[in-house]
């Protein structure tokens, strides 16, 4: 399999190369704007595209068998011209807007997989083990980052957009040595797909390692909305790293939760986009969200086999 990644050189698309060239990938490209001033990756072919020319991208998918999307960036026309081409697509995309329209493109023979990576992606498979165990039809899914974890600008950027939405909290149990934290409401996409896929309610929550930054998160919501405290914030994690590199996600429907965790939420995403990179061959044609495509047991297992854990509890 021929694959291309764009935004190959961002923290996750690098995971993912890595990734696809251990395993049966015949060939990986990643793709972006300046490859003379990013980090190689070893063995992949390097491409210097630029999304915002929207001439470049048909040449780029010659021979490409399938594109992983690393970046927001025009996700759905990059998605369309894909499909429209034969071209496989999956997305790491965490925004609730594209990844409706998305939905919406003609397949044709191709196949689309979206809400692909940890959050969305673990957690959606997450939900669906506990939905299919319990019949509940309400699921809670809590997210808790590292802060210390050096993320992509991109990621941070994405962050901190959302950050000012951030709404009521509550109490959600993840794996040692985490325990049970505060929740703040965060808007991930999780809880716009899953409704439509599951045919659940969903709500999804952040918190951070530290319980005080946690604490912190409403007033740093309020602060964000001035444009000055916005690019102080942006500057200042790009540089400072308080914390850990730690990662969990639990989702809990009728009284059962089920946790996945372990450490570089980025090392975590670019493995699952690679695994589900790995399956299109086996998937049907059409465009679908992670949950409705894959089986999560055996998915999680492939990931707990490269060292992260996923364990189940049920209340009380």
């Amino acid at each position: 399999m021929r694959v291309l990644i764009l935004g190959g050189y961002g923290a996750v698309g690098r995971e993912a190369a890595a990734a696809l060239l251990e395993g049966t990938a015949d060939e990986v490209t990643v793709a972006g704007r300046d490859p003379a001033k990013a980090r190689p990756v070893p063995g992949a072919r390097a491409l210097q595209l630029d999304l915002r020319d929207e001439s470049a991208l048909e040449p780029a998918l010659s021979g490409v068998d399938a594109v992983l999307m690393c970046v927001d960036q025009d996700n759905a026309r990059v998605a369309r011209i894909c499909l429209e081409r034969g071209v496989s697509y999956v997305d790491v995309t965490a925004s609730a807007g594209p990844l409706a329209e998305i939905e919406r493109l003609p397949a044709g023979n191709a196949t689309a997989v979206l809400s692909v990576g940890l959050i969305p992606g673990v957690s959606n498979l997450l939900a669906r083990l506990c939905v299919e165990r319990t019949g509940g039809q309400e699921v809670e899914i809590g997210v808790l980052l590292g802060s210390g974890e050096q993320h992509g600008a991109a990621a941070v950027g994405w962050t901190l957009d959302a950050l000012p939405e951030l709404g009521p909290s509550w109490r959600a149990r993840f794996p040692p040595p985490y325990g049970t934290r505060t929740v703040h409401r965060f808007p991930f996409s999780d809880q716009h797909t899953l409704p439509r896929t599951l045919g659940v309610r969903a709500r999804t929550g952040l918190c951070l390692d530290s319980r005080a930054l946690t604490a912190a998160l409403p007033r740093a919501a309020r602060l964000l909305e001035r444009p000055r405290a916005r690019a102080l914030a942006e500057a200042a994690l790009a540089k400072v790293h308080v914390g850990g590199d730690g990662f969990a996600v639990t989702a809990t429907a009728g009284g059962h939760t089920a946790a996945f965790s372990g450490r570089r939420q980025s090392r975590a995403t670019g493995l699952a986009a690679a695994e589900v990179v790995r399956r299109l061959p086996e998937l049907p044609a059409g465009v679908w969200h992670i949950e409705q495509a894959i089986e999560p047991a055996g998915f999680l297992a492939a990931l707990t086999a490269a060292g992260f854990h996923l364990a189940h509890y049920d209340a009380g």
